[in-house]
């Protein structure tokens, strides 16, 4: 049976196709009419995607699907200009392929078919035998990669890929991939379970010989709404992507997440982890940044926590977002392997006024530096209801240890313990908490330890006890001090350097939970 997204694929396509040979690219309104589709898709029900693959691709597992390999020199665009897009096949995990579709220099659209011989098929006795690459017909794409000249004028790397409903993941100058974003996240962490919204085809618009950015168009839908995509990609230190998502409501959406980053996080920092683990870090990032809308930067640790916890940061118009990864030198992971320092940061800095609302973070409790566990979006405080539309526009950053232009001493490193001294008679209990956070930056740099450097330091509940700053010999500066909780209630802290009343340092906020000693 034909389902109703199918024809309307077709129409579009054909629309398209017809549209864009009568009038150049720049004129033809191509995000206008993906636009149409999307709302369009609003109007009727949800009619989910039937892939019908083989089983022989469906059961395939991880170390047979990895032996379908893609034939490089069968990349889209392979001999001409500085873009090249190679392709994922179907199977496995990625059982709901996507349509994807090329826009020529003239404007034209055409789809890009299956095509089996753009792959290698390795081992057959690694679970492919029953495979016929031949006879699989047209099953679409699982998604793409981009590749372009990102470290050295001779090499064209791998610095972004779609792959898997809104899952996308990029890298700059240098760096290994790591967190995710993605096109958008619906009751991430609510009772009744998350939906995961797709991507379910896009339009790929090839750049002239020189071009240095690209433009991919995109559709999402999911049961609750449907949305258009245009992503303007720009690789290079830092690679950026200027994001427009036009979102259409078939249903009420409780939490609308915005521009939500993904990532893992296990150990390594304040929160206790039993880790029989010769590296002393592990995640791929190790903090939620955040500028808010009265420039304020804000810096929350992450944790690996013993049950789930949800946070936010209320604000208004804010000024960017982010899931960063501090440190950044091998030292402080010794993983060889992994080479966790290399795993990028990513920054959200709306386009626009986002008006009132709150970034969320989820903290999921993980046994597997192979699960995602934390995930960070802003939530509009107006909800979106069934029959309204919305948009919104953000640039996506790459980055190291620091958000942009930020000129305030960062957190260096922040670590807790029980506040006992050693060799006390009378010790306090262990939930009495001693909190070390170490600063370094520029607002930090030259001042000598006789300054009148003073901590702003509040907790949402409990008791904080022998607030302290000092200069440490290698010019770091530490703020300390006890927390004695209340009757284990969670304490929301926060903790900036400030001379003279004006502050040095980044905010650092921390949410202590009674379950973090397990």
């Amino acid at each position: 049976m034909t389902s109703l997204f199918h024809l309307l694929a077709l129409s579009l396509g054909a629309t398209l196709a017809m549209e864009a040979s009568a009038e150049p690219a720049a004129e033809q309104g191509l995000f206008e009419r993906v636009t149409d589709r999307a709302e369009r898709l609003a109007d009727a029900p949800y009619e989910a995607p039937d892939a019908d693959l083989p089983p022989a691709l469906t059961e395939l597992d991880y170390d047979a699907y990895r032996q379908i390999r893609f034939r490089p020199d069968r990349a889209v665009w392979h001999d001409d200009g500085l873009f090249e897009v190679q392709l994922f096949h179907p199977g496995f995990l990625y059982d709901q392929p996507v349509a994807l579709n090329l826009v020529d220099g003239d404007g034209e659209v055409s789809a890009l078919t299956f095509d089996p011989s753009r792959f290698r098929y390795d081992d057959e006795a690694a679970g492919l035998a029953d495979l016929d690459p031949e006879a699989l017909g047209d099953l679409g794409y699982a998604g793409f990669r981009l590749h372009y000249p990102l470290n050295s004028g001779d090499y064209r790397d791998e610095f972004m890929v779609f792959l898997g409903a809104s899952y996308f993941r990029m890298v700059g100058r240098d760096q290994g991939y790591g967190l995710s974003s993605r096109g958008l996240a619906i009751d991430t962490g609510a009772p009744r379970g998350e939906e995961f919204p797709a991507f379910r085809e896009f339009w790929l618009v090839e750049p002239g010989p020189d071009d240095t950015h690209l433009t991919v168009y995109a559709l999402l839908d999911s049961p609750s709404l449907s949305g258009a995509y245009r992503f303007e990609i720009a690789p290079g230190e830092p690679t950026t992507v200027e994001t427009e998502a036009r979102l259409f409501a078939r249903e009420d959406v409780a939490k609308l997440g915005i521009a939500p980053l993904t990532s893992m996080y296990m150990h390594g920092g304040l929160g206790e982890y039993p880790a029989d683990d010769y590296r002393p870090r592990v995640h791929d990032s190790s903090g939620l940044a955040m500028q808010t809308g009265d420039g304020e930067r804000i810096w929350r640790p992450l944790s690996n926590p013993a049950t789930l916890h949800l946070s936010s940061l209320q604000d208004a118009s804010p000024r960017g977002f982010g899931l960063i990864q501090r440190p950044r030198q091998f030292e402080a992971y010794l993983d060889a392997e992994a080479r966790y320092e290399t795993r990028p940061s990513e920054w959200v800095t709306p386009l626009g006024d986002w008006g009132q609302g709150r970034v969320e973070l989820v903290e999921i409790p993980s046994d597997s530096e192979a699960n995602d566990n934390i995930t960070a979006y802003w939530i509009p405080e107006q909800p979106l209801e069934a029959g309204q539309s919305r948009t919104f526009r953000y640039r996506l950053s790459t980055l190291g240890a620091t958000p942009p232009e930020q000129r305030l001493a960062h957190v260096l490193r922040s670590r807790q313990g029980w506040g006992a001294t050693p060799g006390q008679d009378d010790p306090p209990p262990e939930s009495q908490r001693v909190f070390i956070v170490d600063f370094q930056g520029p607002t930090l740099d030259g001042l000598e330890a006789d300054q009148a450097v003073e901590p702003h330091l509040t907790t949402s509940s409990g008791e904080l006890i022998e607030p302290r700053v000092q200069r440490l010999p290698d010019g770091t500066w530490r703020a300390s001090f006890r927390l004695a909780p209340e009757d284990g209630t969670p304490a929301d802290m926060r903790l900036a350097l400030t001379l003279h009343g004006e502050p040095l340092t980044e905010t650092w906020n921390y949410v202590w939970y009674p379950d973090e000693r397990r």
